[in-house]
């Protein structure tokens, strides 16, 4: 069994309030969870209203597998244009 942990620091620019993060973050991990089955939460940043923590976690038998679906979703969330990414780093155990 392979893990494959991603986090992702995110800055949105476009945020004006809490609740306003509150809703693009939503939005996004909604996207991601049902494109690629994977299982995402907030994990930081949680009373910053302009930065974002993301935390995406995957399973499977095959290292490559794991490795390209956290790289499909960093991709996917850097083209979205929802949040700038400020940093990301991959985990696969």
């Amino acid at each position: 069994m392979v893990v494959g942990i991603c986090t992702v620091e995110l800055y949105i620019g476009e945020s004006c309030s809490l609740k306003d993060k509150r809703r693009i973050v939503r939005a996004l991990l909604d996207q991601v969870r049902h494109r690629f089955n994977v299982a995402a939460a907030e994990v930081g940043s949680l009373d910053n209203w302009q930065r974002a923590s993301l935390g995406f976690a995957t399973v499977s038998n095959d290292y490559i597998h794991v490795n390209q679906v956290l790289a499909a979703v960093v991709g996917y969330i850097q083209r979205a244009g929802t949040a700038e990414i400020i940093d990301y780093g991959t985990e696969i155990i």
